[in-house]
């Protein structure tokens, strides 16, 4: 009879072994279960996005066929160097030099700064001449062409005023009758030197030479001369005078509105030592729309302030 071994049985009963076996049985598990996990995250992992580039849709053919952009730096050229400007002075247009300047303010201040060379100041056909006292004109017996009788009239001397001005003025007078305000007539345009030589000697018989030189110009500093004034009267059913023409609703509204056609009140009321003349409401002066709106919006009252120029109160010489 075979006795049991007292070895193997406490073998047995040691935890080691039972552990020895379960690991040899529950590795081979193990790894299936974690191979399978890696494989299952490779399978629902997200995939990465395309490239920017490739997900862009195609640029239409349009643009792609367009040419580069190239930018030119352009030199801005001076009034005076511009052929526009010149053609214009030559063609003796002088609104539209004055347009084509950038508009009558800019005018102005070209010439107050010393900027327009091309300008002159002195030349007797221009609008934006200025003759007063201190500057007569050149030549002293100028004499603008062509004349033209305005459709309203005093008759007498001096019906005629530039033909221009002669348009300006017409415009001026159906305007004020359209708004209820009677006609704007002329009553003393035009005066050539040899008429202002005895404009002025009547002046000086009937008030002396310090109220003449008040009240009218000497021959050759007339701005009358030039065709460019004219003083006018406010005729309804009857015409006022022309001492009267500031009172009257015509002469306000001319006042408010002359510089729409063209035209400027010369002789301001509180400029008498700006430019040596007593308030004229009745004297208007034609400078063109385009420096007649810069005068009226920049609250100018006389051309030498307008200008950039001395005042000019009285004669450099005596009479």
């Amino acid at each position: 009879m075979a006795h049991p071994d007292p070895h193997a049985a406490l073998h047995a009963r040691q935890p080691g072994a039972q552990t020895a076996r379960l690991w040899r049985i529950w590795m081979p598990v193990g790894l299936i279960v974690t191979v399978a996990g890696v494989l299952w995250a490779l399978l629902t992992a997200p995939m990465p996005p395309e490239p920017i580039a490739a997900a862009l849709p195609p640029a239409p053919a349009a643009a792609a066929a367009l040419p580069p952009v190239t930018i030119v730096q352009t030199e801005n050229v001076a009034p005076c160097d511009s052929p526009e400007i010149a053609e214009l002075l030559a063609s003796g247009d002088d609104d539209a030099v004055v347009a084509a300047w950038g508009g009558g303010r800019a005018f102005r201040d070209a010439i107050v700064a010393g900027d327009a060379d091309c300008i002159s100041l002195n030349e007797p056909q221009r609008l934006w001449l200025v003759v007063n006292k201190r500057r007569s004109l050149e030549p002293q017996n100028y004499a603008p062409k062509p004349l033209a009788i305005p459709a309203a009239i005093r008759e007498g001397d001096g019906d005629y005023l530039r033909a221009d001005v002669t348009e300006a003025l017409n415009q001026l007078s159906k305007a004020a009758q359209d708004a209820g305000h009677g006609e704007v007539v002329l009553g003393s345009g035009y005066r050539s030197h040899a008429v202002q030589v005895q404009n002025f000697q009547s002046h000086i018989d009937q008030f002396g030479i310090a109220e003449a030189e008040a009240q009218s110009a000497r021959p050759g500093h007339s701005e009358h001369q030039t065709g460019l004034a004219a003083d006018v009267l406010a005729c309804e059913s009857h015409c006022s005078g022309i001492l009267d023409f500031g009172d009257t609703a015509t002469g306000r509204w001319v006042a408010d509105n002359g510089w729409r056609y063209g035209f400027i009140v010369r002789y301001d009321h509180g400029q008498q030592g700006i430019t040596g003349y007593e308030p004229e409401p009745w004297h208007l002066r034609f400078v063109g729309k385009e420096l007649a709106r810069a005068y009226h919006e920049g609250g100018f009252t006389s051309l030498e302030k307008f200008f950039g120029l001395p005042d000019a109160p009285d004669y450099i010489d005596e009479w």
